[in-house]
């Protein structure tokens, strides 16, 4: 049941969102071993990032809701999957990418 949100920079034509949340959905499926069929994303683009006060150019943040709990080993794994995704698929400099897990021990 993770629930992933990316805000990303850059508009993305519809091919290119539905390519990023396949490979993103795939890469937090396979870490947290979850079912694909209760991944549910959201992704937002043109959104204004900034870092040390200054807009990027290209630039993400992904946050993952999972229900339970994980480690900071599998969270690192994913981390580094999903970072090469958005660094391949969208040119991305690894430094411009932040990704926040949060496990929710209730969900409905």
């Amino acid at each position: 049941m993770p629930y992933i949100e990316g805000k990303f920079t850059m508009q993305l034509d519809e091919a290119k969102k539905n390519a990023i949340c396949e490979k993103i959905e795939n890469a937090v499926s396979g870490n947290f071993r979850k079912p694909k069929t209760f991944v549910m994303t959201e992704i937002k683009d043109n959104i204004p990032l900034r870092m040390n006060g200054i807009p990027l150019k290209k630039g993400a943040y992904i946050s993952i809701k999972l229900f339970g709990t994980t480690t900071k080993a599998v969270c690192s794994g994913c981390t580094s999957e999903i970072s090469n995704i958005l660094k391949k698929e969208l040119e991305i400099d690894c430094k411009c990418i932040y990704i926040t897990y949060h496990p929710v021990d209730f969900w409905g």
